[in-house]
């Protein structure tokens, strides 16, 4: 009649203790600490796509070996936003990029070269952030 599995073994999931994740926070409590450490809780969070902004870099020794033999450069009609310092530049060069690192800055002025910035002044990030400070110091 009962095929060997008692009274209420073969009804449902019974002698399991139930089916899945049931009885993780009763019976199963001891298993799911073991087993499944962390189960509960927070887990972080997936940052929204249209905050994530992954410059492109170049460095300054990587310049005259992608542009051979020129002596102007607008690095953002090229694709890049970046100037880093790694590296040694040996020519004078006249660049143009969206922003620099200051020891690629001083290293292409250290031949006699030119770097336009093309993003905004030091000067308007510095008058952004006294405003923050006003704000912080009136509250």
């Amino acid at each position: 009649m009962t095929h060997g599995k008692g009274k209420k073994g073969g009804r449902g999931a019974g002698l399991r203790g139930g089916r899945g994740n049931a009885g993780l926070c009763k019976h199963k409590f001891m298993y799911m600490n073991k087993y499944m450490p962390g189960h509960f809780g927070v887990h972080g969070f997936k940052r929204p796509q249209n905050i994530l902004k992954e410059d492109k870099t170049i460095n300054v020794g990587e310049i005259e070996e992608k542009f051979p033999g020129k002596k102007t450069v607008n690095l953002t009609e090229e694709g890049y936003d970046k100037l880093l310092g790694a590296g040694q530049i040996k020519s004078k060069l006249k660049i143009t990029v969206n922003s620099a690192s200051e020891k690629a800055i001083d290293k292409i002025k250290e031949q006699g070269g030119d770097i336009l910035l093309t993003s905004k002044d030091i000067s308007e990030e510095e008058s952004v952030e006294s405003k923050v400070q006003e704000k912080i110091e009136d509250k």
